[in-house]
């Protein structure tokens, strides 16, 4: 069993169908503030970010959030950019093996963190041109959020 049931090939799966046709510095705002409306809406205590061809376009520290937390969003960040998938999948990848992600790779816990909460956003036929990060959730529901959002993005 893996985090939240996941499996490796569930969440490459899932990856592919959040890919855009578009994601221009606009678009990267505009997920931001849908993300912002949604976590206010229930109540999330959560940092969002997202990010645009390697600058931060959004960023949002909701009530009840924690100074931890952002910690935790730039590590997933690392791993988002260092793997060029979202942060579960590289957790679940290394569960699979009967492993984990630090132990395995010998990077630094301080440095990287393979936890849901992470997702590169990925531009068909061009690649990952960003990523979409929240934390202050537990890690699936941190995912969760963040798959959510990109179907409504994409619904848009």
């Amino acid at each position: 069993m893996t985090t939240g049931d996941y499996t490796s090939e569930f969440l490459a799966t899932e990856l592919a169908e959040l890919e855009l046709t578009s994601f221009s510095a606009a678009e990267a705002v505009a997920l931001g503030l849908l993300a912002t409306d949604r976590a206010i809406e229930g109540n999330l205590p959560i940092i969002i970010e997202v990010h645009h061809l390697g600058r931060l376009a959004y960023r949002a520290a909701l009530p009840g959030s924690i100074p931890d937390s952002d910690d935790w969003l730039v590590r997933k960040r690392r791993t988002v950019d260092r793997y060029q998938r979202s942060t579960l999948a590289t957790k679940v990848k290394y569960e699979e093996r009967g492993t984990d992600f630090n132990t395995s790779t010998g990077l630094s816990e301080l440095e990287f963190a393979a936890h849901g909460g992470g997702i590169p956003i990925i531009v068909r036929h061009v690649g990952v041109v960003g990523g979409f990060y929240a934390s202050g959730l537990p890690e699936v529901e941190d995912h969760q959020f963040l798959v959510a959002c990109l179907r409504d993005l994409r619904a848009s």
